[in-house]
This record gives C-alpha cells, sequence and structure tokens, in this order.
C-alpha cells in the first residue's frame, strides 16, 4: 500500500484475540464514522480449516485521509494494516457476504454502526434493492395487522430502520392506499353461506 494514498473511506480487520478489549469504545472517542461487521467466526480456509475470528471495519473521514493517519487507529488496535476503499457498496455487502452465497451468511442486524454511520449516506439504493425492501414492509404490514400508515411510519421512526422509513416516504401512495386497502377489506361483514340441510345444495341470497 503507497505510504502517500490519501483515501476518504478505508477497511481493516480487527482480531479480538489480539485487540484491546474496548477497542469499540476508542473508535466511538475518534468521532469518526464507522461500521464493524458481525463476528466473523464461521469463515473457512480453501482447505476447510476454520478462520481465526475477527471484525470487518469500515472508517470514514470526511475527506481524503493519508494511510499513516489510519495506520495509526490499526497499530493501537494490533490489526493489520489498513486497505484503502475504492468502493463502499461492495465492501458494506461483504460484511454479512451478502454477495458470496459460497461463504456463511451472517445476520445483518448484528452489523454494528457509531458515530451515526449511515450506508445510504454512501450509496444510492438500486430499483432491486428498493423492491425488495418494499416486499417485506409489505409482509411486515400483514403479519403485524398494521392499519394505517401513520403507524408503519412511526414505528420505522423508532425502530431507527432509516433505509425502511426513506422507502416508505419515498413510496407513499404505493403503501397508504396498500394499508387502506386491507383496512377497508377486514372492516367488511364476512358474507354467510347459507346450505339446504337436507340436499346440502349451496343456497343463493334470497332462496328459501
Amino acid at each position: 500500500m503507497p505510504k502517500n494514498i490519501k483515501k476518504r473511506n478505508w477497511a481493516f480487520f480487527v482480531y479480538p484475540e489480539s485487540a484491546p478489549p474496548d477497542w469499540k469504545e476508542q473508535l466511538q472517542k475518534t468521532g469518526l464514522q464507522c461500521v464493524i461487521s458481525p463476528l466473523h467466526d464461521k469463515d473457512v480456509n480453501p482447505d476447510g480449516e476454520i478462520k481465526k475470528p475477527h471484525y470487518h471495519v469500515i472508517i470514514t473521514y470526511n475527506g481524503p485521509t493519508s494511510f499513516n493517519v489510519v495506520k495509526d487507529i490499526t497499530d493501537s488496535f494490533n490489526a493489520p494494516i489498513p486497505q484503502a476503499l475504492e468502493q463502499m457498496r461492495g465492501y458494506y455487502r461483504y460484511l454479512t457476504h451478502k454477495d458470496n452465497p459460497e461463504k456463511y451468511q451472517y445476520d445483518e442486524k448484528d452489523i454494528t454502526t457509531i458515530n451515526g454511520f449511515d450506508i445510504s449516506d454512501f450509496i444510492e439504493l438500486s430499483k432491486s434493492e428498493v423492491n425488495e425492501i418494499k416486499r417485506k414492509l409489505q409482509r411486515f404490514i400483514r403479519d403485524e395487522d398494521i392499519r394505517e400508515y401513520s403507524d408503519l411510519m412511526d414505528y420505522l421512526q423508532d425502530s431507527d430502520k432509516k433505509l425502511e422509513h426513506d422507502v416508505a416516504n419515498s413510496n407513499t401512495f404505493f403503501f397508504d392506499k396498500y394499508i387502506s386497502s386491507r383496512r377497508h377489506k377486514l372492516m367488511q361483514p364476512i358474507e354467510t353461506i347459507k346450505v339446504d340441510r337436507n340436499t346440502g345444495e349451496i343456497l343463493n341470497d334470497g332462496q328459501a
């Protein structure tokens, strides 16, 4: 890695067995926006050997920052040298192996953000990603029996689900119409089917 390189976004590994116990708190004290992967403790080498447990860390600066400045941080964590990130999106998805189905899939809920890091500040969602979030929100509305658009938005805001909140906010017409349609459907009286007790024949309305 050239020592004179300057980049805004950097990535590095942290091995919990050799890092200070308070390394996450130290990261927070820097004031820099950071994101930490779930603990990668199920990664496997090509020969089948389990890799040493580790975290992937992304750290972002307000402007281009030199290798040596970032290395001061990684050295304090007894970590390997940092790598400049050319593409935030791909590395963020690698935190859980999202695009590597052959590898163990870690839970996105176990990603830790520090000092307000928000991936949506760095990338724009693709159409397929927006549609995926819309499908998940539609399922959530059904499972939780959400009957008001305001209840959905309040829940997403209170749960700090910024991506989902932004998608719902950008698709107000879709979600409002869907929720109101479900509400009206649920409020309709259930039609009673009349059956002739002797013949078992289904009787239409008005028949004796």
